[in-house]
C-alpha cells in the first residue's frame, strides 16, 4: 500500500489479514524468545496483546525495527521517515500471522489488533461481508 510517491505504508483499512493458509495448527501460539534477543514476533505480540486499536501497522513494524536497530528515540522521526521511504513488508507477512495463529484486523483509521485463530471474533471477522480479507503468506513454496 502506497501513499504517495516518497512515502510507503503498510497499513489497511477495514481489512482482516488471516492466518496463512499453511498453518496447521488449530489455535495460536504465543510467541517465545529465542536464546537473549527477543524474536520478532515476541516483540510485535508484546506491542500488540494489552494495546488492541492503539497502534497502526506501520507504528508497530518501525517500532520493532528500531528497537533490534537500537535507534535512539531522538533519532525516531528522521529513522521512520527513511524506513518507509521504501516498500516494506505488511503484516502479512508477519510472523505472527504467518506461523503463530494470529488474524489481524485494521480498524477503520488503519489501527490494529490481534485475534487468535481459534477465537470468535476471528470467525465473526471471517463472516463479515463488509471487511476485506487477505490470507498471510505462506510460510513454504505450494507444491
Amino acid at each position: 500500500m502506497k501513499s504517495d510517491s516518497s512515502v510507503h505504508t503498510t497499513n489497511y483499512y477495514n481489512t482482516f489479514i488471516e492466518v496463512a493458509e499453511d498453518y496447521l495448527a488449530q489455535e495460536a501460539k504465543i510467541p517465545l524468545a529465542k536464546g537473549e534477543q527477543k524474536t520478532i514476533a515476541q516483540m510485535q505480540y508484546e506491542m500488540l496483546k494489552d494495546h488492541p486499536y492503539r497502534f497502526t501497522s506501520d507504528d508497530v513494524l518501525f517500532q520493532v525495527y528500531a528497537r533490534r536497530k537500537e535507534i535512539p528515540e531522538e533519532e525516531y522521526e528522521e529513522a521512520r521517515e527513511i524506513f518507509f521511504s521504501k516498500g516494506q513488508a505488511c503484516f502479512r507477512a508477519s510472523p505472527l500471522t504467518k506461523s503463530h495463529g494470529f488474524g489481524v484486523h485494521s480498524d477503520d483509521q488503519g489501527r490494529i489488533a490481534l485475534y487468535p485463530l481459534e477465537s470468535e471474533e476471528y470467525k465473526r471477522f471471517l463472516a463479515d461481508p463488509d471487511i476485506r480479507k487477505f490470507k498471510a503468506m505462506r510460510t513454504s513454496k505450494k507444491k
